[in-house]
């Protein structure tokens, strides 16, 4: 498995943020092929410490492959541009392969 991770900074307006992402851009992500599973959480908190982060979105892919191609699909691009609309604090986008961690 693969994994998608966006870390959203803090926005200039969160209630905006929060509004935006459940009205507008989840029901984009909704309609993506590619995803196995996704999820997210506004309330993202820090062991110690204030988090650095606002919110969290993740997605699992069956590999690298299926992560690219979702990407890079119309409606992947698409998701992408769409980022723009509310993020106004940045984002963070990582990927990574996903080890079992049973032994």
């Amino acid at each position: 498995m693969h994994k998608l991770v966006v870390l959203y900074s803090k926005p200039a307006g969160p209630d905006h943020f929060r509004d935006y992402y459940v009205s507008n851009h989840l029901p984009l992500v909704k309609n993506w092929p590619g995803p196995l599973a996704w999820r997210y959480s506004f309330d993202v908190a820090a062991l110690e410490g204030e988090a650095p982060y606002f919110a969290v979105f993740e997605a699992d892919f069956a590999d690298a492959a299926a992560m690219d191609a979702a990407l890079a699909s119309p409606h992947g691009q698409r998701l992408a541009a769409d980022v723009a609309n509310y993020a106004t604090g940045g984002v963070v986008i990582i990927h990574y392969p996903v080890q079992d961690g049973t032994g």
